[in-house]
């Protein structure tokens, strides 16, 4: 796994083309991140990059974290996250490097995760799509029911209890949510700013993952390749 850039989003606006359409972007505020810890096989048995991403106050900290940026040389962080690397990747960073959005210029697309906004307990077309009862008359305080459950729904051997995985209300929201192969229309290293083509997961002011992409279908593929030609 690659090491990605911590950031916050800041909301969506849109830009336009050489030929005047309108894209819509996503506004996220990278870094700069700080590496806070290297781990080796040797002493911890893998080999990974720890981030520190956003500035704290140390009234708002706790000892051990204070004392565990104190040794990276920085201030105190508010978010760490952990990137698993190879042994030969580890000896490209150093303690209290810092990482800032060079490490993603000349890239087309990115990866960008974050945790999508908390919806709450939900009913079954909300959470499911489901199209709900009749509208019609003779329909009373039915229409978002979920209709029948019990139906082919038993586990075999396991009794008469629901089937695992049957569709049904539940909570709605609040989980980790990767976008994959979004376009990246503009960077701007100095000021710490990415556009992203589209929505990503999370609120506004919400911290989010951005690396490099990972997996590209066909037609991404053929225009990054594209672009590394010209």
């Amino acid at each position: 796994m690659s090491i990605a850039i911590l950031g916050t989003k800041v909301g969506m606006t849109r830009v336009f083309d050489e030929g005047g359409a309108s894209i819509p972007v996503t506004v996220i505020q990278c870094g700069p991140c700080v590496v806070t810890q290297i781990r080796t096989v040797e002493k911890d048995g893998y080999s990974a990059v720890q981030v520190g991403f956003g500035e704290m106050k140390a009234r708002n900290s706790t000892i051990p974290l204070i004392g565990h940026d104190f040794k990276a040389g920085t201030t105190p962080k508010r978010v760490h996250q952990e990137f698993r690397v190879t042994s030969e990747e580890v000896a490209n960073y150093a303690l209290g490097q810092t990482l800032t959005l060079e490490s993603l210029a000349g890239n087309k697309f990115v990866d960008v995760t974050g945790i999508s906004k908390g919806k709450g307990f939900q009913g079954t077309m909300k959470r499911h799509r489901f199209k709900g009862m009749f509208a019609s008359h003779g329909t009373e305080r039915k229409h978002r029911a979920p209709g029948s459950i019990g139906g082919h729904c038993s586990n075999r051997g396991f009794g008469g209890g629901l089937k695992k995985g049957k569709k049904m209300s539940g909570h709605m929201g609040a989980e980790q949510i990767t976008q994959r192969s979004a376009d990246l229309v503009r960077i701007d290293v100095e000021n710490g700013i990415l556009l992203v083509k589209g929505p990503i997961p999370g609120p506004n002011r919400a911290i989010v993952t951005v690396r490099a992409a990972v997996r590209l279908n066909r037609s991404k593929t053929k225009r990054a390749a594209e672009a590394a030609k010209a």
